[in-house]
């Protein structure tokens, strides 16, 4: 999708959104921005390509955007890497910084002053969500689409065939696991060897189960007043090795890739598969029918949805015509066209003001209907932790060592000595 992408730009694999996204980026070299022979102004503009946002989608969605903002052209800079951050720091070190950058991470710029806020009110006049993605008050990302990371994908053939429901609390959750182990059917895939998605069980219990009680937590964290070794959060994470004790993930499931979890879950080998919002674009249509959803569950089965606002693009402020940039930058953001790629082909929930499902003329399966409706219903919303790019983003690093302590879960029984090595990331991060 279009957001900050934290495990895309870290992982191979993420399709989403959002990233989130399985990036097959091609390289291209960066031209300076500047002005056009007719008097216009020529931006350079960083993407990436997806199997969902191909070569063909940016050519004509920059050439739409082009048309609803008179004299602007616009040259591609596309990332060779799944760590676009990365490419567009080289850039900006060599003095080539985009005018306009998609799916980075917005808190990586704004200190060193690279990025030039939206317009508060068209942010507010445009989006469902205004300040979903804000960094002290600032939009630097326009609030496009959403993600929820993670869901609990189901089989419902394997469902019925163990004689079980959809679970909604903790411990109704585990008696599914063990209802399905004990028929033979394996209870949950995972795609392990890849670390985001080997920590989505972390993610959803910490999300579901500490910020669902107190979504300020993160904002405390950089406050110093929590830490990640406090009794709560380590209750929280000792969950995710108790699915591992249990044995309740595929056998060897670090050993197994982000790519092949899709496969073996689509192949229904295993009866659950807890992942980002933008497997719905992996659902095979033959089996739409097949795949249900629920959210994470919680102790007290409360609705908690760890919740991600994601975005289009940023505009540079060292941009020669930031004017220009920002006119492209809007026009690009608000087409329905370009959502309609990411909701069939990632998952990504549409965050546009006054209008519905129909008026992207899409087609989703059940489990997107579903799962989207947690999106629009009252509910406890939070930030999905390590993915969110607003003031509750992890400093520096930090999802690197969070997805670490996720796989380092499988093998070590001391959850409270992988919360420390967190605290002590988090210092060093934030000094």
């Amino acid at each position: 999708m279009f957001r900050r992408s934290a495990a895309v730009r870290r992982s191979a694999a993420a399709l989403g959104a959002a990233g989130l996204l399985l990036l097959a980026a091609c390289s291209n070299s960066a031209s300076s921005g500047g002005s056009s022979a007719g008097g216009g102004s020529t931006l350079t503009y960083l993407t990436f390509n997806t199997p969902s946002l191909t070569p063909a989608f940016w050519k004509d969605s920059i050439a739409r955007a082009e048309a609803k903002a008179p004299g602007v052209t616009v040259k591609q800079v596309v990332a060779p890497s799944t760590d676009r951050d990365s490419y567009a720091k080289q850039l900006q070190a060599s003095g080539q910084f985009p005018d306009l950058l998609q799916s980075i991470t917005p808190s990586q710029y704004t200190e060193a002053g690279l990025l030039t806020p939206y317009d508060r009110a068209w942010i507010d006049a445009n989006f469902l969500l205004p300040q979903g993605n804000a960094i002290k008050g600032k939009v630097y990302i326009p609030p496009t689409n959403s993600q929820i990371i993670p869901l609990v994908f189901y089989n419902k053939a394997l469902f019925k065939q163990a004689g079980v429901q959809p679970p909604t609390t903790w411990a109704q959750f585990l008696q599914v696991n063990a209802t399905l182990k004990a028929a033979g059917i394996t209870p949950m895939e995972l795609g392990g060897n890849d670390p985001f998605a080997a920590a989505m069980p972390l993610t959803g219990a910490i999300s579901a189960d500490v910020l669902g009680k107190n979504p300020k937590w993160l904002q405390q964290r950089y406050a110093g007043t929590v830490k990640f070794t406090d009794a709560d959060v380590v209750a929280a994470a000792g969950k995710m090795r108790t699915l591992v004790e249990k044995g309740y993930f595929e056998q060897g499931a670090l050993n197994v890739s982000y790519a092949d979890s899709i496969k073996n879950f689509n192949a229904g080998k295993a009866a659950m598969y807890p992942m980002g919002s933008w497997y719905l674009g992996s659902i095979p249509k033959d089996q739409w029918d097949t795949i249900g959803v629920f959210p994470w569950p919680t102790d007290d089965g409360s609705v908690v949805v760890p919740f991600a606002v994601g975005g289009s693009m940023a505009v540079s402020s060292k941009a020669k015509d930031v004017k220009a940039a920002t006119a492209f930058a809007q026009a690009w953001s608000l087409d329905p066209d370009n959502l309609k790629a990411l909701i069939e082909g990632d998952g990504a929930y549409p965050m546009l003001k006054n209008k519905t499902l129909a008026d992207y003329g899409v087609t989703v399966s059940p489990a997107f209907t579903g799962s989207y409706a947690y999106v629009t219903a009252a509910n406890t919303k939070v930030s999905s932790i390590g993915w969110t790019t607003n003031d509750d983003a992890l400093p520096g690093s930090l999802n690197n060592d969070f997805y670490a302590a996720a796989q380092a879960l499988f093998n070590s029984s001391d959850v409270k000595g992988q919360m420390s090595k967190l605290d002590k990331a988090w210092s060093t991060a934030t000094k």
